[in-house]
């Protein structure tokens, strides 16, 4: 599909990167096709604009469907490996499961030195989910969005495939990190020395009166430290993998000639959908095992 039957290049790419956004509009609206809204209805988005108009409460269908989906693979296939392991040497697919946890598992002994048993896991999950989400990029851009059109009927319906090309999954799980390292800063310090972290460095001094004074300039540059890591978090593993799936549109405009050129980013690709997830999974633990060091 060189540029989509009766589509420009840029009315392809702007189709593909549209997602399938189900939310509400409002009486008297008029949608794409003319029609007008003669009572508020929860309904599927006809165009970009429409999808912005249904405000903060709409859903991107397509992102919550493919990231639950993978996550209950991720789920059922280390489910069955756990339940089927035994003390006799691993072989096959068990054995490259077990590799997984293990390297995860050394990345946290490595970094991770307080007692928590929630890191490895957590990291665990991390690691494998974004990791079959950045996958997804990899599937021909065409396949999986003509294959809906085909089921649904609708030629012109939008579907991504690529959750993490979605900053509403990149920052929720930015977001989900940032609240467990608030969590754990209170716990482990008590809110006494969580704030005393963000007021009493890196400025300090031995007068009352100075220390005082520089808190509202330590409370500045250490609260933006603070809240830079759940939105560089975020935006790392969203930009990186919206960047290569606009490569992928690009290449795929090109008609036949996309076949070599698009094994060529495939195989590059490979080393961004792990390496993305690795510095995702360590960044995590990075900030948590500050979040349970004593200053």
């Amino acid at each position: 599909m060189a540029s989509g039957e009766g589509l420009t290049s840029n009315e392809y790419m702007q189709h593909h990167l549209q997602n399938l956004v189900y939310g509400k509009l409002p009486v008297g609206y008029e949608r794409a096709d003319g029609h007008i809204v003669e009572q508020a209805q929860w309904t599927f988005a006809h165009s970009p604009k429409e999808a912005v108009d249904m405000g903060f409460w709409a859903y991107n269908v397509d992102t919550l469907g493919w990231s639950i989906f993978l996550g209950l693979i991720f789920s059922f296939v280390f489910y069955r490996v756990a339940k089927n392991a035994s003390t006799d040497v691993p072989s096959g697919f068990t054995n490259f499961i077990e590799m997984c946890v293990e390297f995860v598992n050394s990345n946290v002994k490595e970094i991770f030195h307080a007692k928590n048993e929630v890191i490895a896991p957590l990291s665990l999950t991390i690691f494998c989910w974004v990791v079959l989400m950045n996958t997804m990029d990899l599937v021909p851009v065409d396949v999986l969005p003509l294959a809906a059109q085909w089921i649904t009927g609708d030629p012109h319906l939008y579907f991504k495939v690529v959750p993490t090309t979605d900053p509403n999954i990149t920052f929720g799980m930015s977001i989900g990190v940032f609240i467990l390292i608030i969590y754990y800063s209170i716990k482990i310090k008590g809110i006494g020395g969580f704030l005393g972290e963000l007021t009493l460095h890196p400025f300090s001094s031995n007068n009352l009166f100075v220390k005082i004074m520089f808190m509202p300039f330590n409370f500045l540059l250490e609260g933006v430290s603070l809240v830079a890591k759940p939105i560089s978090l975020a935006l790392r593993l969203f930009g990186n993998l919206y960047a290569g799936e606009l490569i992928f549109l690009l290449i795929a405009m090109l008609g036949y000639w996309q076949l070599p050129l698009h094994f060529v980013w495939a195989v590059f690709h490979i080393l961004i959908v792990l390496l993305q997830a690795f510095v995702f999974m360590m960044l995590t633990i990075v900030y948590l095992s500050m979040a349970h060091e004593h200053h």
